[in-house]
């Protein structure tokens, strides 16, 4: 497998040679496969660098930018199949999430009795500068209500389970990451949507209810389909038993509730929105009982779905492109500029209010990482869920590639210097 790398990363070179050449002479039948062929070497090449190893996933997502934005029609239909059908949606975002769940553990939640005031801290620098930071930006630049309502949705989401790698490799407070990730997840059914009606209801329209069931089904159906395959693993073997078969009937239970939906009403905010509801919350129930045997057969399964969910979250970044290309080349620049900012203002106000609240620098670059660094798949979900991937999904398939560069490289510059010697540097 190394072999491959390194081969793939010396191909890199004259692809690259090719899409020069094939800009200069203004070839497009040169340049556009180049591109393409020099993004996948080197995505497929860096892991053949330790030092650049961790840079992998990022360049997935260049290469999905790519190829979307010179072949937008390759991923948006094939053949008959919409590539964008709300149901293929909902499953890679639940299936994104229930691999961010399964590297949560119902432990995480213990964390606030521990250190009450950093997760309080966390929390809230977490739910006030990112939604305020992205209502502002779009008041200072000039983007399209709905793009504009995209960076302001991408401020609201909970943080990612990308700060708790950002946070290890920055030696920061791991313990105060992962609890605080835990709780702006649980919390984000309220936080979001409240949050969208206030600064995005001008721009586009905002349900409240109907945003916040979106949130509970992609965000905590899955994640606590995770948690109890979590507590199935340490309990004892009459428990597990009877949440075994309770599970199971709960599956089957869904998937009647799901069928039968229909009959309880026919508006979003009627009976058919809490039976379908319901039967996520069933479904997840039947699922992580059910992942959970299979794990005990399979047990490499678990180290898998870390990559499965960065699959997703690459799928997502393709068809949001590869829908919004058009409104990229119009204010794509400017739209990373205010991804940028945004992520930049979450670094430092985390940073610095967490110092103003007498944290320890551990701690502040902990909240500092949690805070600047998004969850782009909810933020891709709630997007193709209101139907405007091409729209409001776009600032999160630009802030997803840019998070994950500027995050590993303040990790990587925290890293190097510890806070037991740092003094008078944050």
């Amino acid at each position: 497998m190394l072999l491959i790398r390194k081969v793939c990363l010396y191909l890199a070179a004259p692809a690259l040679i090719a899409l020069l050449l094939g800009l200069a002479l203004g070839a497009p039948a040169v340049w556009a496969p180049s591109a393409v062929a020099a993004a996948l070497s080197l995505a497929l090449g860096l892991g053949a660098v330790p030092s650049l190893k961790s840079y992998q996933y990022t360049a997935w997502i260049i290469v999905a930018v790519v190829a979307a934005m010179i072949y937008p029609a390759a991923f948006l239909k094939w053949g008959e199949f919409d590539l964008r059908h709300k149901w293929l949606v909902l499953v890679v975002v639940q299936t994104v999430m229930f691999g961010m769940g399964t590297q949560m553990s119902l432990k995480d939640f213990v964390g606030v009795m521990k250190m009450p005031w950093g997760v309080v801290v966390a929390v809230g620098c977490q739910f006030l500068v990112m939604p305020l930071s992205g209502w502002a930006l779009t008041r200072i630049f000039p983007l399209p209500d709905e793009i504009a309502a995209g960076v302001i949705l991408i401020g609201c989401c909970s943080s990612g389970l990308a700060s708790n790698v950002m946070c290890y490799i920055a030696r920061a407070n791991l313990a105060l990451s992962i609890t605080a990730t835990a709780i702006t997840t649980m919390i984000a059914p309220i936080m979001t949507p409240m949050w969208m009606k206030i600064l995005a209801g001008e721009l586009v329209e905002v349900r409240f209810l109907p945003m916040m069931t979106e949130i509970i089904k992609i965000v905590i159906v899955p994640i606590g389909a995770a948690l109890l395959h979590d507590y199935l693993k340490n309990a004892a073997p009459a428990t597990a038993r009877r949440v075994t078969m309770a599970g199971a009937v709960a599956g089957m239970f869904a998937l009647g509730m799901l069928f039968t939906r229909d009959v309880w009403g026919h508006g979003p905010d009627g009976g058919a929105l809490g039976l379908e509801l319901a039967g996520f919350v069933f479904g997840a129930a039947g699922f992580g009982v059910f992942y959970h045997h299979l794990v005990r057969l399979l047990p490499r399964l678990e180290k898998f779905m870390p990559f499965l969910s960065m699959a997703g979250i690459v799928y997502f970044t393709t068809i949001t492109t590869a829908a919004g290309r058009n409104n990229l080349l119009l204010v794509g620049g400017l739209l990373f500029v205010t991804a940028a900012m945004h992520n930049g203002a979450g670094y430092f106000f985390g940073y610095w209010l967490a110092r103003l609240a007498r944290l320890d620098r551990a701690s502040c670059r902990t909240v500092a990482i949690e805070v600047g660094l998004q969850n782009g798949g909810m933020a891709s979900g709630l997007a193709g869920a209101m139907g405007k991937l091409a729209t409001v999904g776009l600032a999160a398939a630009v802030f997803s590639p840019w998070m994950n560069i500027s995050g590993s490289l303040l990790a990587n510059y925290w890293r190097r210097r510890p806070t037991d010697s740092a003094t008078s540097s944050p």
